[in-house]
């Protein structure tokens, strides 16, 4: 990434982490509150955790999930205001920790000011250009993302809208972010990209920019957006599918591909995220330490999602509140934590200071030892000076770790 740090991030969705209401149900609960100040008291704890950036998903003023945007330049009164904010920036920056943010700039919610200011002028009026909007349609039609009427998209053809995106990323990196993380990157059309991020950049040369990519070209989209990263959810499913399934040779087959990745930029890697089942639902806690294993030793920017590292259980769901179970409220603070959860926290911090103290692992090759379904050994070699470790995992039915280096163990879990 352009920022010269080896970012490891620990992920949080704002709004469910501090109990704000997700959904509504009246202006009451619209109120100003300010829940920000719950993230405040964890910072110390993201430190102690050796993650050194903390991931925001939304905060911006929306209807609902935050996903629905309604204003890019107000906090969100369910979380606070820009003193809330600007509390929380300080809070990281004297702690050394980035602050990353969540843009979502393919689409906004259908109660955003400029969509009603272009529906109602017609496809004449000063805004119509900003959305896809189909006007000869009765009513007007506009496109929405992936079948969700409350959410539409933006003509990223727009002048306008490249405007718009430019002047938020600098606004809130003014105010203290270090970088943004892109909501649904594979939707907005590559060439977007470029002038935006040559803008930003003339301003936050330092700043981190990474998309959400949930399929797709990775390596092309990063080349032709000019983007720092995105995520590689191909060694996420083969991670927790290989062990579900106790067959390696999926996940082999994808760190081959993951090496071709590290070969044109370094992926933004996870093991959950909020929009996904935990992965102790999907394999079991004992699996789910072999799949920390795996993140935190090979190549990539890690992220750790909220609660992974206590081994919190959860089902994403197709349906409407489907994700909120793996989107809940933390403990006031961690002297909270339920101590029966410590056991894998204290596995992270290993895991995190065996990554932090050997940032070679960054770009680190993959190369087979051994394999079979239910074990394999490969090594991580650094591209410069040939550093090196060897891992080898175990599924099966007595799940297992061991990471050495110069032939001494740094690490083991069985």
């Amino acid at each position: 990434m352009a920022n010269t740090r080896t970012p490891i991030g620990w992920q949080i969705y704002p709004l469910g982490f501090t109990g704000a209401p997700v959904r509504p149900a009246d202006e009451t609960e619209r109120e100003l509150s300010h829940r920000l100040r719950h993230i405040g008291n964890w910072l110390d704890y993201v430190v102690r955790l050796g993650a050194d950036t903390v991931v925001l998903g939304p905060i911006f003023a929306s209807t609902s999930h935050g996903y629905d945007t309604v204003d890019f330049f107000t906090i969100d009164p369910r979380l606070g205001d820009d003193g809330d904010f600007d509390a929380l920036v300080s809070g990281c920056r004297d702690r050394g920790l980035g602050l990353i943010l969540d843009g979502v700039f393919n689409h906004v919610g259908n109660q955003h000011p400029l969509f009603l200011e272009a529906l109602g002028q017609g496809p004449d009026g000063d805004n119509a250009g900003m959305f896809a909007i189909d006007f000869d349609h009765d009513p007007p039609q506009p496109a929405n993302f992936e079948g969700h009427p409350g959410l539409v998209e933006f003509n990223h053809q727009s002048k306008a809208v490249e405007d718009l995106v430019v002047e938020v990323m600098c606004h809130w990196l003014d105010k203290g972010a270090t970088g943004w993380r892109l909501d649904a990157v594979y939707s907005v059309p590559a060439e977007f990209w470029p002038p935006v991020v040559e803008r930003v950049r003339a301003a936050h040369p330092e700043a981190i920019i990474f998309g959400e990519m949930i399929h797709g070209d990775y390596a092309g989209y990063v080349s032709a957006s000019g983007i720092d990263s995105v995520t590689e959810y191909e060694l996420w499913k083969a991670v927790w599918s290989s062990l579900k399934e106790n067959n390696f040779y999926e996940l082999q087959w994808t760190l081959q591909r993951h090496n071709g990745f590290t070969e044109a930029f370094t992926p933004v890697t996870f093991i959950g995220n909020h929009d996904t089942t935990r992965i102790a639902t999907f394999v079991g806690l004992k699996k789910a330490v072999v799949a920390a294993a795996i993140l935190f030793t090979v190549s990539g920017h890690p992220i750790v999602y909220y609660g992974d590292e206590l081994g919190w259980e959860a089902e994403k769901e197709e349906k409407l509140g489907g994700d909120d179970q793996v989107r809940p409220m933390y403990p006031a603070t961690p002297d909270d934590i339920d101590p029966g959860q410590t056991w894998m926290l204290d596995i992270y911090r290993e895991l995190i200071a065996l990554r932090r103290n050997r940032p070679w692992l960054t770009d680190a090759v993959v190369a087979d030892v051994d394999i079979d379904n239910t074990v394999y050994t490969y090594t991580c070699t650094g591209k410069d000076d040939g550093q090196q470790i060897t891992v080898t995992v175990r599924s099966g039915d007595a799940p297992s770790v061991t990471v050495s280096e110069n032939g001494h163990e740094i690490f083991s879990f069985s």
